[in-house]
């Protein structure tokens, strides 16, 4: 994929792994704004890149027009900065923005899941088990695409169950902008399976209504988020 570094001499970064659309060419907007999300929560769209409509129009076989769409509503959302006759960068971030994030998560969503513990049916529970065991399978095979986007339905849908959208939205934005950058390097040390294997832990917890074990779940795996973007074990706060 055409992609290239804020300087002419750089390198071009790798080519994210893209899914190629089909269906109804009315979704593709919204399809590709988030395939694009995915992969750049994943760290395979890279900080300080530039990619253009056009080359990302051809890996996902559509044309340039919904791409810059969904690119523009990244724009909005903070995520990439529009350069003209060129196409889009994608946004950088501090690590002391990355410790914000990760620090607010947790604020909003630790009791908002322990809370869970006491009010979620068994039945609504389960129905996250696909998502968390694709998480798993994601993780073994290292497709990091794959994983953001099982992670995001079983987190998003498991915060739903508490009934407030603002929660969920205020979450889903905290998420996209944070990043995680680490994935790749825990692919390849082998540590990102167990961080998957959590989410299934975890609605054991939740099923067997155990505050205390969702609580300790939750801040480890959370403490875990922030050791994935810097691709190192967690800072302690």
């Amino acid at each position: 994929m055409a992609a290239t570094q804020p300087t002419p001499s750089a390198a071009a970064p790798p080519a994210p792994a893209l899914p190629t659309l089909g269906g109804k060419k009315s979704s593709y907007r919204e399809r590709v704004a988030d395939a694009l999300r995915a992969a750049l929560i994943a760290g395979e769209l890279l900080p300080g890149a530039v990619y253009s409509a056009p080359a990302l129009a051809a890996r996902f076989g559509v044309s340039a027009t919904p791409v810059r769409e969904a690119m523009l509503d990244l724009a909005k959302e903070g995520l990439v900065d529009t350069v003209p006759n060129k196409g889009f960068r994608v946004s950088e971030v501090s690590d002391q923005q990355l410790d914000e994030y990760t620090h607010v998560r947790g604020l909003i969503e630790i009791p908002t899941v322990v809370g869970l513990a006491g009010t979620a049916s068994p039945v609504q529970l389960e129905a996250l088990r696909p998502a968390a065991r694709e998480i798993v399978q994601a993780a073994a095979a290292g497709d990091l695409v794959a994983y953001v986007e099982a992670d995001t339905r079983f987190h998003l849908g498991l915060l739903a169950l508490a009934g407030n959208a603002h929660l969920v939205e205020v979450v889903r934005d905290l998420r996209a902008r944070s990043r995680l950058y680490g994935l790749t390097a825990l692919v390849e040390a082998g540590r990102l399976l167990a961080s998957a294997e959590e989410h299934l832990e975890l609605l054991d917890a939740l099923i067997a209504r155990d505050e205390r074990a969702v609580h300790e779940v939750m801040t480890r795996h959370l403490g875990h988020v922030r050791g994935l973007w810097a691709a190192r074990q967690p800072r302690d706060r």
